[in-house]
C-alpha cells in the first residue's frame, strides 16, 4: 500500500509517497526560481510556476511506484490549521490531489504544511509518543513560531506560545544575503559562509534581542545587518571590477553570518528553556528550513548541555518544505 503526499509551498514543489511501515519511496522536489536580487514570488507567479512543475514531477515519481498501489492521497492545502488561513500557491497541490483521488477512487485527505512539517521530524524519529505534548519550533522563510504541538485525530493540534513578534528568521537571514548579492532563498549561503568560522572573537554587529515570555522582535538586527550589507557591497563593488558579489567572501563576512545565527541559537534556548518549564515539555523538536543549518545545530548542541528537555533535530532534508510530512500524515490519518 502507497500513501502520497502533495505539497506547494510558496518555494518549493514537492511530491513524496511512503509505504505502509512508512518508509520513503519517492521524494522528488523542485524550488520555483526567483529573479537574482528579488525576495521572493508573488502569489500568481508561485501557483504559476507550482502548476508547470507539478506534471513533470509527478512522472518523475512514477518511475519509483505503480500508482495502482496507492491507497490514499494527502495534500497541504493552507499554511496553519486554521479556518482562516489560506494561500493561492497551495491550490496548485490541490487541484492535483483532487484529480488523482477521483481518477484512482482513493480517499483524499487534506492537511495544513506546518502539521507537514511537524511530521516529517516527529514522525520520523525513535520515539513513538507522537500524543504527548510537545514544543514545536517552527523555523522557516517566513515563520517563526514556537507552538505546544502533539497529534491527534486529524493532524496535529498545534497553539502558538512563542515566536517572533515581526519578521522570521527566514526573512532576516534571506533579506541579509540578497542584500550581500546572493539569490533567493539565501540562507543556505549565509550558513555556508558561518561554517567558515570557529565561533571565537565574533565581532559583535548583531545587538542583543530581548525575550518577553518567549516573544521577541528581530527588527532590530534586520535594521543593523541591512546597513552592514549596504557598507560591504559597496566597499566590493569598488573594488572588485567584475561585481560579483557571490564569489567574495571574506573572514570578516563569515564571522557576522556565524554570529546572526548564533544569536538565533540563543534565542532558541533561552525561548526552549522558559517554555519548556511553563507547559511542562520535555522534548522540543525543531523544523523549517532554518533548522536544517548545520551551523545552528553545532552551536545548540555546544550550549544545549543537560537539562529538564531534549532538543530533536531531523534529517536535515526533512527539516525544509518538503511532502515526506504529508505523506506520513496520510498514511497516519487513513489507517485511523
Amino acid at each position: 500500500m502507497i500513501y502520497l503526499g502533495i505539497d506547494t509551498s510558496n518555494y518549493k514543489t514537492s511530491i513524496a509517497a511512503v509505504d505502509d511501515k512508512g518508509r520513503v519511496l519517492s521524494d522528488i522536489s523542485e524550488y520555483l526560481e526567483v529573479r537574482l536580487g528579488d525576495r521572493g514570488l508573488r502569489q500568481s507567479e508561485a501557483f504559476f510556476k507550482h502548476s508547470n512543475k507539478l506534471p513533470k514531477l509527478f512522472a518523475s515519481m512514477l518511475k519509483y511506484i505503480d500508482i495502482n498501489d496507492v491507497v490514499a492521497i494527502g495534500v497541504s492545502e493552507k499554511p496553519r490549521r486554521l479556518e482562516d488561513s489560506y494561500m493561492p500557491c497551495f491550490l496548485a497541490g490541490v487541484n492535483l490531489a483532487e484529480v488523482l483521488s477521483k481518477t484512482l477512487n482513493v480517499p483524499l485527505h487534506r492537511f495544513s504544511h506546518q502539521e507537514g512539517h511537524a511530521s516529517a521530524i516527529i514522525e520520523t524519529g525513535e520515539d513513538s509518543d507522537i500524543y504527548r505534548n510537545s514544543l514545536l519550533m517552527h523555523l522557516s522563510g517566513g515563520t517563526t513560531e514556537i507552538l505546544k504541538c502533539k497529534a491527534d485525530d486529524k493532524g496535529y493540534l498545534m497553539n502558538i506560545v512563542g515566536g517572533t513578534l515581526d519578521i522570521s528568521f527566514g526573512q532576516l537571514l534571506d533579506r541579509f544575503g540578497v542584500a550581500l548579492g546572493f539569490p533567493f532563498p539565501a540562507g543556505m549561503f549565509i550558513d555556508e559562509l558561518a561554517s567558515r568560522c570557529d565561533g571565537r572573537d565574533l565581532p559583535k554587529i548583531v545587538p542583543g534581542i530581548r525575550i518577553m515570555d518567549g516573544y521577541f522582535n528581530l527588527s532590530g538586527p534586520e535594521t543593523v545587518l541591512m546597513d552592514y550589507a549596504g557598507k560591504y557591497t559597496n566597499k566590493y563593488l569598488k573594488n572588485e571590477n567584475s561585481g560579483d558579489l557571490s564569489l567574495i567572501y571574506t573572514d570578516d563576512l563569515a564571522a557576522v553570518c556565524y554570529e546572526i545565527i548564533d544569536r538565533i541559537a540563543e534565542l532558541m534556548l533561552l525561548s526552549a528553556d522558559y517554555l519548556s518549564k511553563e507547559y511542562s515539555c520535555d522534548t522540543v523538536y525543531m523544523a523549517g528550513g532554518v533548522s536544517s543549518s548545520d551551523t545552528l545545530r553545532k552551536i545548540i548542541a555546544s550550549k544545549h548541555g543537560n537539562s529538564s528537555y531534549k532538543i530533536v533535530f531531523g534529517d536535515p532534508k526533512l527539516s525544509g518544505d518538503n511532502a515526506i510530512g504529508t505523506a506520513l500524515l496520510t498514511r497516519r490519518i487513513n489507517k485511523r
